[in-house]
C-alpha cells in the first residue's frame, strides 16, 4: 500500500504520512492496545490520539511492543481543550509524555480553541499563553512539529499575531460535503497542514449513495473514496475503526479518482 509510506512535508521540514490511524472514541486497555497493533501490522505509520481521549498509555504499549524502530512512527497527541494557562500546558504535556513513553512527540497540538462545555468562548489569551509553551517544547527539541485542532481563521491570526513559531497543522473535522473552505484556504496559503479527522462523518457517509454510486465504478468501498478524496484535496486523513478488515481497507486508497469525480464529491451537502 504505498499511500501509507507516502508522506506531507511540514513548514519546518518535518515530514508527516499521510494517512494517520485516529484513536478517537476508542477506549483505554484492550481495545485501544490490538487497534493500533493491528493499524502498524497493516503499515500504518502515523498515530493520532490525544491526552483527551485517555488512552495515550495503550498507545504507547502497542507501538513499544510492535518492533517497529521508533523513529519510523508518527506519533501526535493534543493539550486538552480546557488547559488554557502555562502551567496547565507544561503539565500535560509532562503527562502525555510519560503515558506513552515514546520518547520526544512527533506534533503536539492544541486540542480546541475554547474547552468543550464552552465551545466558541474566547480563550485567545490563553491560547497565547499556552502556545508560548509549546514554542519551548519545540525549541527543546521535546516535540518536532507543533500545531492546533478545531481552530478556524480567526483563532489562527489571533496566535500568529501574538507568537513566533506558526502552527506547523490544523486539525479539523473535514469530510466530504463538510470541507470548511475558508479555514483551509487560509491554512493552506500560510503553508499550515490541514489535518482531517472524521473523514467518514463517524460512520454517516457509508450510507451515502451518492458516494456508493461513484465507488461503485472504481470497485472500491464507500470509505475508500471518502478517504481517497481528502488525499486528492492535499488533506491528511484520519480514519478510525475498531475493525481489523476496515483498518486495512481505510488505508487501501492507491487509486486515483477522476476531475469529474472529484467535482462531483465537491457539490455533495452531507446534511449538516
Amino acid at each position: 500500500m504505498p499511500v501509507l509510506t507516502d508522506t506531507f512535508t511540514l513548514s519546518n521540514g518535518v515530514t508527516i504520512p499521510k494517512i494517520g490511524f485516529g484513536t478517537w472514541q476508542i477506549p483505554d486497555g484492550p481495545q485501544t492496545y490490538d487497534s493500533v497493533r493491528t493499524a502498524l501490522d497493516a503499515g500504518y505509520r502515523h498515530i493520532d490520539t490525544a491526552r483527551a481521549y485517555g488512552n495515550e498509555a495503550s498507545v504507547g504499549r502497542a507501538v513499544r511492543d510492535s518492533g517497529i524502530p521508533r523513529e519510523e512512527i508518527f506519533i501526535t497527541t493534543k493539550c486538552p481543550a480546557e488547559v488554557k494557562d502555562a502551567d496547565g500546558a507544561r503539565h500535560a504535556f509532562e503527562r502525555s509524555t510519560e503515558l506513552l513513553d515514546l520518547g520526544p512527540i512527533d506534533l503536539y497540538l492544541i486540542h480546541a480553541p475554547w474547552p468543550w462545555n464552552h465551545i466558541g468562548s474566547d480563550h485567545r489569551a490563553g491560547n497565547i499563553e499556552v502556545w508560548k509553551v509549546f514554542e519551548e517544547l519545540y525549541e527543546a527539541d521535546r516535540t518536532r512539529a507543533i500545531g492546533v485542532s478545531n481552530f478556524e481563521v480567526a483563532d489562527l491570526e489571533s496566535l500568529i499575531d501574538a507568537t513566533d513559531v506558526e502552527p506547523h497543522a490544523n486539525q479539523i473535522r473535514w469530510f466530504v460535503g463538510n470541507t470548511q473552505p475558508e479555514t483551509t484556504a487560509y491554512c493552506t496559503e500560510r503553508g499550515i497542514l490541514v489535518e482531517g479527522y472524521s473523514p467518514l462523518a463517524t460512520g454517516r457517509l457509508l450510507e451515502n449513495e451518492d458516494i456508493r454510486r461513484i465507488a461503485d465504478t472504481y470497485g472500491k468501498s464507500v470509505a475508500q473514496v471518502s478517504i481517497r478524496y481528502l488525499l486528492q484535496k492535499d488533506i491528511l486523513p484520519l480514519p478510525k475503526s475498531t475493525t481489523p478488515n476496515r483498518i486495512v481497507e481505510n488505508a487501501d486508497v492507491d487509486f486515483e479518482l477522476s476531475p469529474e469525480d472529484v467535482a462531483a464529491l465537491d457539490a455533495l451537502d452531507a446534511g449538516e
